[in-house]
């Protein structure tokens, strides 16, 4: 996908594997920063790691200062939360637990699904301070990944790189004046792809109800207010400025319809459900194979 002969900077990070890809290498200095950022944002948002910020939400009940990044990550979360009636919520971590999806990757549900807490019991989110009334696990995963690959955008940016393609296990933000093609996965095979999309600038990111698969019919895509794995879309796509925007809305897809979305945020989108049709916006550029 990045033009030939940019250089690879490849880490895992939060879970994931990572590559930013430049024209040229980037010098071991921007490296460890690119390296802190992530360790930072970990460090602070992971419901996998005992030592991190989410990890004492859900030991207690308490007040907890996050950074700055807190305060859009918190207005996405509530936009999302009231416009799916509570099915997309960061309150969720706790029934991805039950499930099995858990800190150990257990892979067995310890109980049968159940709704995440409702946010107005349980939380208060005011910009950069979390407050939880009970012991709550947190979940960024619908945005989290999102809003890091932006982070680490603007670490970029400040080093004076504009052209650059970051990718976050297919979860992609481009900059840059060439346009690169990416392929769309098929949600049942991933050795093959159901169409391709340009990008040029801006950031595509997916979900897919296959991604993170275990036991029968489990997956990391649920209903907040059931607690069950969602069935009715399998893919998503969206094209977006911010990749936290996208990332979001991929999940978001799996709860509302693209048209309802597109009447409060700026983005393209593609949807394919489980009984093999597909809905898109207009100004989804992508070509499926037929």
């Amino acid at each position: 996908m990045p033009q030939p002969g940019w250089e690879e900077f490849r880490f895992d990070g939060i879970g994931t594997r990572w590559e930013i890809s430049t024209p040229g290498p980037l010098s071991a200095r921007v490296r460890a920063r690119l390296l802190a950022v992530v360790e930072a944002y970990d460090g602070e948002w992971s419901r996998f790691r005992p030592d991190s910020t989410v990890s004492a939400m859900a030991r207690k009940p308490g007040r907890h200062k996050f950074p700055p990044e807190a305060a859009p990550l918190g207005r996405l979360y509530r936009s999302l939360y009231d416009i799916s009636a509570g099915a997309m919520t960061p309150l969720i971590g706790g029934t991805l637990e039950q499930l099995g999806y858990d800190a150990g990757y257990s892979l067995r549900p310890a109980g049968p699904p159940a709704a995440a807490p409702r946010w107005e019991d349980a939380l208060d989110w005011d910009g950069t301070v979390l407050t939880n009334h009970v012991p709550v696990v947190l979940d960024i995963g619908a945005a989290g990944k999102g809003q890091l690959v932006d982070l680490l955008a603007a670490e970029l940016r400040s080093h004076g790189h504009d052209s650059f393609l970051i990718d976050a296990s297919g979860d992609l933000l481009h900059s840059g004046p060439d346009v690169i093609t990416v392929a769309l996965e098929h949600p049942y095979d991933p050795t093959k792809a159901i169409g391709t999309v340009p990008v040029a600038g801006g950031a595509l990111c997916a979900s897919a109800s296959n991604r993170r698969v275990w036991g029968d019919g489990l997956h990391h895509v649920l209903d907040g207010t059931t607690g069950r794995p969602v069935t009715t879309a399998v893919a998503t796509w969206t094209m977006a400025e911010s990749t936290m925007l996208a990332d979001a809305l991929a999940t978001a897809l799996f709860f509302v319809p693209g048209a309802d979305l597109e009447g409060v945020f700026d983005f393209s989108w593609l949807t394919v459900f489980s009984d093999g049709s597909a809905a898109y916006s207009a100004g989804f550029e992508g070509t499926l194979f037929t």
